[in-house]
């Protein structure tokens, strides 16, 4: 599993929800309700990618460290 990859990938996306919460935060053109509205999704969304990253992770790990027990 290419480890690197995954967290780039899922970086970048956590980057473009972090670029639309600011683009939110910053248009006059809508109100303090509908601002939040929208940006609960995308927090929501940031919070459940970040904790599948912390999962595969954590996957990852306790692979290479069943690898290593073989390998003993």
């Amino acid at each position: 599993m290419d480890m690197s990859l995954i967290e780039k990938n899922i970086n970048e996306i956590v980057a473009s929800l972090e670029k639309e919460v600011m683009d939110l935060v910053t248009d006059e053109t809508i109100d303090k309700q509908m601002t939040n509205i929208h940006m609960k999704p995308l927090a929501s969304t940031k919070k459940i990618l970040l904790n599948a990253l912390e999962s595969i992770q954590m996957v990852d790990r306790l692979y290479k460290e069943e690898l290593e027990k073989l390998d003993e």
